[in-house]
């Protein structure tokens, strides 16, 4: 009998030994050289059954098992830690010119012949990976240069970076350095997501690649879809001669390369290839903001050496913003499901960064105020990462003599309601939730969505339809309809109706957070939701709630209170609840409520504003959260501190320095955590 267990123990170890190499190898072909050799079902299945064996026998599992991508239960802050080898950056310059001096002094020094290699210059965030054995043990950020952040978890998550080498001949302990950066058609479909739900949109990739591996719980990051080249290594021991060969080798210990880079040449070769690639960089599937170009050969590397915080063989070239200029024809107003009305500059198409451009944001009063936006103008508008480009300038030199400034409209483009902007808001709004068409529609479409009610039987035409029909005027009139209304529009076959039916059945058991999330609360997204269900274990619970018990719970702001209050105490609102309720609707459950890491922010109030190098914006907002501070939208009297990134709003930043509130940029709000 125990000659069987163990011959079974041999077999079972024998076949999670090979799902994992299996696996690997697929994940490899997929992520690093893009061409999947089976399809995502039979992955998905390979990968079912390599966790039922390891959850069987967890004896057997490699810790660097694919099934560990992603990590366990949220960590409750980063652990920082110096690097063995600094990471310096790089000098940079706009100018050919400094390019060429840059030549010339190398040429001085070395007094011997050299070559460049040129590779794209990543939009996204350094991270440094250190393998023992050929397995991964740990990633940590920049930082500073000489002091990162562990995030080993998160990097775990994405599937291009390799937790076991291929191969052989790699050294026993070395460091490897690369990019993480998210591809923009993620990028975009992740944004159009959040314009979708309400939310703001991320913005910029590398912004969004930066806040994603700062977050504390690594399945939310496995859930981004980021990527990451490789482009440089450390080791103690020599291995090679020059950097083109360690590159080489990377690759084929499975690391990602990125396969648009020069051979060694010389700086013509360089410059062909920064011609190059400011033409075609909108051709890549990532973003790019210029080109690096690095000493070829080690031992030169060596006798050209660093400056306090360059290294003097390597020099970045930055492409500038790609602009263009055009006639502004006129300015639209859209009007979204919250009754957010957004200006839109309305263009005379003009080509940009590869595409088509005829219309650009202009986001809300303030910015056609601060443009000083005439009728007739001509406008620059540059593209950046934004899901449609922005409007940066306008040609003053163009200009049209007489001609009429732009005033941001006083009523609803739809409807014809008064406009309202509340104090402390850069966005004005339609009151009119209920008999504002685009209203109504999108808060139907944002109802039936994946993430909210999930009824994918439904869609925008269909909303369409029976709303022209009479049937339905918001999300609670679905759980009264009746095949026999359904069975007298046009294309509307038995099936279908089935279909719809049934996904409005199915819906009722979609639970309370993401059901509150369905309601379409101004300023509730999806985490707000969750905070608000943890808090509140039901919606009768919630609408009892006062604003002071609201702005208690560290998460939710004046102004997202302010909106709950007023939501629950609108007679229409309460109507559609009780539709619900009558329906089936989860509107309660029970959930966990989390800890916060520490107390070291305890009443104070924050303001967060502009761009930052380290974080995303949203993921500030939440460690400052989760140490016990209270985030505000806009400064005023009780705030304690201003947390200013590059690009801070002009009147925020003037607030703060009247009201004498202390402005914070990222190391001094860092030093205020334990």
């Amino acid at each position: 009998m125990a000659d069987k267990k163990t011959q079974s123990d041999i077999d079972v170890r024998a076949q999670i030994d090979a799902l994992t190499l299996e696996l690997e190898q697929h994940n490899y072909q997929y992520y690093v050289l893009d061409r999947p050799t089976i399809s995502d079902q039979a992955f998905d299945m390979l990968l079912k059954r390599l966790e039922k064996l390891e959850s069987e026998y967890p004896q057997f599992r490699h810790p660097d098992s694919p099934t560990q991508r992603v990590g366990g239960a949220p960590i409750k802050k980063f652990t920082s830690v110096r690097h063995k080898y600094p990471m310096l950056s790089l000098g940079n310059t706009y100018s050919e010119a400094d390019l060429t001096e840059f030549d010339q002094r190398i040429q001085k020094t070395l007094e011997q012949p050299y070559s460049y290699v040129g590779e794209l210059k990543f939009d996204g965030v350094a991270i440094s990976l250190t393998y023992e054995k050929g397995k991964l043990i740990q990633a940590v950020t920049r930082g500073d240069g000489q002091t990162g952040d562990i995030v080993t978890d998160n990097i775990r998550t994405i599937r291009s970076i390799p937790l076991r080498l291929q191969g052989s001949g790699y050294p026993d302990l070395f460091e490897i350095r690369g990019e993480v950066f998210i591809h923009r058609k993620d990028f975009e479909a992740l944004n159009e997501q959040r314009l979708e739900a309400g939310e703001e949109p991320y913005a910029n990739p590398r912004n969004f690649a930066s806040g994603t591996l700062k977050l504390l719980n690594s399945k939310e990051v496995s859930k981004r879809k980021l990527d990451c080249f490789l482009y440089y290594m450390n080791m103690d021991e020599v291995l090679f001669a020059t950097h083109s060969e360690s590159l080489a080798a990377a690759k084929s210990w499975g690391f990602k390369i990125c396969e648009h880079s020069t051979a060694p040449t010389n700086l013509t070769g360089i410059l062909n290839f920064i011609h190059h690639w400011e033409n075609a960089r909108d051709q890549l599937s990532f973003d790019i903001d210029g080109i690096v170009l690095k000493i070829d050969n080690y031992k030169q590397r060596d006798e050209l050496g660093f400056t306090a915080k360059n290294p003097r063989w390597a020099i970045s070239y930055k492409y500038k913003p790609k602009s263009a200029s055009t006639l502004l024809e006129t300015i639209g107003y859209q009007v979204g499901r919250t009754g957010a009305v957004t200006p839109v500059a309305h263009l005379r198409p003009v080509l940009l960064a590869g595409t088509v451009v005829k219309r650009a944001s202009l986001y809300n009063a303030d910015e056609i105020e601060r443009l000083d936006l005439h009728e007739g103008d001509t406008v620059f508008v540059e593209k950046g990462g934004e899901i449609i480009p922005k409007v940066t300038a306008v040609d003053l030199t163009k200009r049209l003599p007489g001609s009429r400034s732009y005033s941001y409209i006083p009523v609803c483009p739809d409807c014809g309601t008064a406009l309202v902007r509340r104090e402390g808001e850069a966005i004005h709004y339609c009151p009119n939730e209920s008999g504002c068409p685009p209203q109504q529609l999108g808060k139907l479409e944002h109802f039936v969505a994946r993430k909210a009610m999930d009824i994918q039987a439904i869609g925008k035409e269909t909303l369409q339809q029976f709303v022209q029909a009479g049937l339905i005027r918001n999300y609670a009139d679905l759980y009264l309809l009746k095949a026999d209304q359904l069975a007298g529009l046009e294309r509307m076959g038995e099936k279908t109706i089935q279909n719809i039916l049934q996904g409005i059945e199915a819906s009722k058991k979609i639970p309370y957070e993401r059901v509150l999330f369905a309601l379409g609360i101004r300023l509730v997204g999806e985490t707000v939701a969750k905070t608000l269900a943890r808090e509140f274990n039901s919606t009768d619970a919630l609408a009892a709630a006062t604003f002071e018990e609201l702005t208690a719970i560290h998460e939710i702001g004046d102004r997202i209170a302010q909106n709950v209050v007023a939501w629950f105490q609108e007679d229409a609102n309460k109507t559609s609840l009780a539709i619900l309720q009558e329906a089936g609707v989860q509107l309660s459950g029970s959930y966990e409520k989390t800890a916060n890491i520490s107390e070291a922010l305890s009443g104070k109030n924050f303001v967060v504003s502009g761009v930052f190098e380290r974080y995303e914006r949203d993921a500030l907002k939440k460690l400052i959260e989760s140490h016990g501070g209270k985030v505000q939208s806009g400064v005023n009297a009780k705030t304690d501190f201003v947390v200013a990134g590059a690009n801070m709003g002009p009147s925020k930043l003037a607030k703060a320095e009247a009201l004498k509130i202390t402005i914070l940029d990222e190391p001094a709000f860092e030093a205020l955590l334990p």
